[in-house]
């Protein structure tokens, strides 16, 4: 059974600093698995944040310079470093998985991952 689990979470000061943590298990079988990080706020659709694809890094352009993902693909372990946070950056963030997948791939679409987590708040104050 896969489990995604997320941490990090809070509440921090605009311009301020967070690292978001995911660790999945049940990952097992043939694949090894891309993992990446969603955010959602009420009313709205599940909006890509960035991924990672063995080596290959996305970010979402809206982020690039702000938000950093790093992991481990073996012990299937995600973050997400946020710097230089601001109010519109408050969101539930989600750790999703999925198959690795090649660079045709519509990565950006939340059903076009197959594992998510319960999500972590991130607030950030003005």
């Amino acid at each position: 059974q896969v489990q995604i689990v997320e941490s990090g979470g809070g509440l921090v000061q605009a311009g301020g600093s967070l690292r978001l943590s995911c660790a999945a298990s049940g990952l097992t079988g043939r694949y090894y698995y891309a993992k990446g990080w969603f955010r959602q706020t009420p009313g709205k659709e599940r909006e890509f944040v960035a991924a990672l694809n063995w080596n290959d890094r996305y970010t979402a352009d809206s982020m690039k310079g702000r938000f950093t993902i790093s992991g481990d693909n073996v012990k299937n372990t995600l973050y997400l470093q946020m710097n230089s946070l601001e109010p519109e950056d408050t969101a539930l963030y989600y750790c999703a998985a999925t198959p690795l997948f090649t660079s045709s791939y519509d990565y950006v679409r939340a059903s076009s991952w197959n594992y998510w987590g319960q999500g972590t708040q991130v607030t950030v104050s003005s």
